[in-house]
C-alpha cells in the first residue's frame, strides 16, 4: 500500500543545530558499550588526527563552537542526528566511536544482547534497539532490532551512504522513502538505498519489532 505523503527534509546545518546535545549519559552507558565509553574524548582523538580546529569542525558539523566543545569535554552528549552529523565530517561512522578492544564473540546469547535508548524523534514514545552486530572497527554489517512504540520512529530525512534492508516481526512500520509512504506489516520486509532521504514510524497502537540491517554501519 502506498500514499503519498509530503516530505519533511530540513537543510543539515538546520537540523544538527536543531538536533543539539541531548543524549543522556545514562543512556550510552545503559547501551551495554565495551568499557567506559568516553564518546566526547573519541570525537576529540578524531578530529585532532584530521588536523581541524574545533571552529572548522563545528563549520563542518553546521553547529556552535561552544556546544561541539561541550560534547568534547564530556559536558553534553550529542543527540543522534549529531553523532551522524559529526561522523560524517570526520569520515568515520558510529561503530568506530563506540568500538572497543574487546574479542567479540561468534554466538551472543538473547540476554547479553546491548540495548540502546534513543529518543531521536521528539513525537511518541521512542526506539529501542536491540543490538544484533557487536560494535568493533572494521564491520561490514550493523544489525539491529529496532523495538518501536506506538507512534514511535526516526526523524525526516536520515540520508546517508549505503543500503539497508529490514523484516517487520511483529507490528507494523511505515516507511517513507523520497517522500513515499509505504506500510509494511509482519512478514513483510524492504529493502532501499540510503541515500535516498528517508523516515520511519509506528503507525499502530501495538509495539512493532523490525529486524534492521544497513551495510555499511552509520550508527
Amino acid at each position: 500500500m502506498t500514499r503519498q505523503r509530503r516530505p519533511a527534509v530540513r537543510s543539515a546545518a538546520s537540523a544538527a543545530r536543531k538536533a543539539g546535545p541531548s543524549i543522556p549519559a545514562a543512556s550510552l552507558k545503559s547501551a551495554g558499550l565495551p568499557g567506559d565509553v568516553r564518546i566526547g574524548g573519541k570525537i576529540r582523538h578524531a578530529r585532532l588526527l584530521r588536523e581541524l580546529s574545533l571552529k572548522e569542525l563545528a563549520e563542518k558539523v553546521g553547529c556552535s563552537v561552544s556546544a561541539l566543545s561541550k560534547i568534547e569535554g564530556q559536558k553534553a552528549n550529542p543527540s543522534i542526528t549529531m553523532l551522524h552529523r559529526i561522523c560524517a565530517a570526520l569520515d568515520t561512522n558510529l561503530s568506530e566511536l563506540f568500538s572497543g578492544d574487546d574479542e567479540v564473540a561468534i554466538v551472543t546469547k538473547a540476554s547479553d544482547r546491548p540495548m540502546i535508548e534513543t529518543d531521536q524523534l521528539r513525537r511518541g514514545t521512542g526506539i529501542l534497539l536491540e543490538r544484533l552486530v557487536p560494535y568493533s572497527t572494521g564491520y561490514l554489517l550493523q544489525g539491529n532490532v529496532h523495538i518501536i512504540e506506538p507512534g514511535g520512529g526516526s526523524e525526516d530525512g536520515l540520508v546517508h551512504e549505503g543500503e539497508e534492508m529490514g523484516y517487520v516481526i511483529e507490528g507494523q512500520v511505515e516507511l517513507t522513502v523520497e517522500g513515499v509512504t509505504y506500510l509494511a506489516e509482519a512478514g513483510d520486509s524492504f529493502f532501499f538505498r540510503s541515500n535516498l532521504a528517508h523516515s520511519y514510524r509506528n503507525p499502530g497502537d501495538t509495539v512493532s519489532r523490525v529486524i534492521w540491517v544497513n551495510t555499511p554501519p552509520t550508527f
